[in-house]
């Protein structure tokens, strides 16, 4: 009776497992006759960023109308080859190109975020610096909403690769603070560098200089700044000081 029993479940097996082939098989061979009617694009815009557009996609997607898709068998289109021209776009972080089992390409798309712009004399020459410490080029189709960025004449030209490096990481995490904090992201107007390294903001509201020292103990020093603005500034007007610093521990210099 066991080995029956054995012998019945092993055939069920085997014939389950041969079905489920012949539907793999039956399912490719159908995807394969497939022809392309539709390309739909997702571009995620979760920050308000629109440095791309679905018509920018498909003129990548095309190589600027010389190779079509729409019309095509699916089987003859290069999906990886597609995810990589997207992927050389500047402002796209991350691809994603598959067909669905109509047969139509779908296309996802997360685009890069930036979070400061570093803003030079000569105004052609300013960058954006991503959430990764990336520095990515101005866009003609769309200007982002981050805070400015201005150094000392001094210092050397922010490049490559300085977000990355031990000193320049600090400032990426003071960077990612500001853009993470809703009210901080609305009330910083500049944020500048100067020969010491030492960090200064323009409020939105508000005529003091802000002097916030070096990248340090972030949340902390933003702590002491919501305590000027909430108990200091009702006490003694809006119109009182002119510098504020909170480099020190402990301390909310006010002149």
């Amino acid at each position: 009776m066991y080995r029956k029993r054995r012998l019945i479940f092993l055939l069920f097996c085997i014939s389950l497992f041969g079905l489920i082939g012949f539907l793999v098989t039956f399912v490719n061979k159908r995807q394969e006759k497939r022809i392309v009617e539709k390309i739909y694009i997702t571009i995620d815009n979760e920050y308000n960023n629109y440095f791309i557009s679905d018509r920018e996609v498909k003129s990548i997607l095309t190589q600027y109308g010389t190779s079509k898709i729409e019309g095509l068998n699916a089987n003859d289109i290069d999906l990886k080859q597609l995810e990589r021209r997207i992927k050389s776009h500047k402002f796209v972080q991350d691809a994603e190109v598959y067909r669905d089992l109509a047969g139509n390409v779908n296309i996802k798309i997360q685009q890069n975020r930036p979070i400061a712009r570093i803003v030079h004399p000569d105004s052609d020459k300013d960058i954006y610096i991503d959430e990764n410490g990336s520095v990515l080029p101005l866009s003609d189709r769309f200007t982002a909403r981050v805070i400015p960025i201005t150094k000392a004449e001094n210092l050397p030209a922010i490049s490559k690769g300085f977000f990355q490096d031990s000193t320049g990481k600090s400032y990426l995490a003071l960077l990612k603070f500001i853009e993470q904090d809703n009210f901080w992201k609305a009330q910083l107007a500049q944020m500048h560098i100067d020969a010491k390294g030492k960090i200064s903001f323009l409020p939105q509201i508000g005529n003091e200089t802000i002097e916030f020292g070096k990248p340090e103990d972030i949340e902390q020093k933003f702590k002491k700044i919501l305590i000027f603005y909430r108990k200091v500034l009702p006490a003694m007007g809006w119109d009182r000081y002119r510098r504020v610093n909170v480099e020190f521990k402990d301390q909310i210099i006010c002149e």
